[in-house]
C-alpha cells in the first residue's frame, strides 16, 4: 500500500537555486521536520547516484533510510530512500513563478511486509508531516534568497 502526500508551494529563489539546493539530501536536517540525520556516504559534486544515511523520527518512531539521487534535471529532483520495512520517493518538481518558483513536493511511502498494517494510520500522520515540511521548506528556501 501506499501513501501519498503532495504540496505546491512558492518561494523567492529562482528554480536553479532552489533545485541545486534540495538536490543535496544532507540539507534534509533543516527543512524535513521528520530528519534527525542526513549524512553524506560518498563524495565529491552532488550527482545522480549520490546517498545519503537519513536518520528521521516520525510520530515517535525513529527510522534509518538511505537516499539516493535517482534524477536530477533543472526542474525536477527525485530521491528515493529504501530500508526493509519502506520505501519513500521525494519528486521535487520546480518551475518559474512570479519573481521566484513554484514548487511542487509529493512524498510517495511505500510500506513493505508487516509494515503495511500501518499503510492507514500512515496516511494521517503523513498528512500532517506534509503541512509541516511544506511550512519548513518554504522558510528555508526563502532564507536561501536574503
Amino acid at each position: 500500500m501506499t501513501t501519498t502526500v503532495s504540496r505546491t508551494f512558492t518561494v523567492e529563489p529562482a528554480p536553479e537555486v532552489v533545485v541545486a539546493y534540495l538536490a543535496d539530501f544532507g540539507h534534509a536536517e533543516e527543512w524535513d521536520p521528520g530528519t534527525e540525520r542526513c549524512t553524506r556516504n560518498d563524495s565529491g559534486p552532488v550527482r545522480v547516484g549520490s546517498s545519503w544515511h537519513n536518520t528521521s523520527k516520525i510520530a515517535g518512531v525513529s527510522t534509518e533510510l538511505t537516499y539516493t539521487l535517482e534524477q536530477l534535471a533543472d526542474d525536477r529532483v527525485v530521491l528515493v530512500g529504501r530500508n526493509d520495512t519502506a520505501t519513500s520517493t521525494e519528486t521535487i518538481e520546480v518551475t518559474a513563478g512570479g519573481t521566484g518558483s513554484s514548487v511542487t513536493y509529493t512524498n510517495e511511502l511505500q510500506f513493505n511486509g508487516l509494515a503495511k498494517v500501518a499503510a492507514p494510520l500512515g496516511k494521517v500522520v503523513f498528512e500532517k508531516l506534509g503541512n509541516d515540511t511544506e511550512r519548513q521548506l518554504t522558510e528555508v528556501l526563502n532564507g536561501l534568497a536574503r
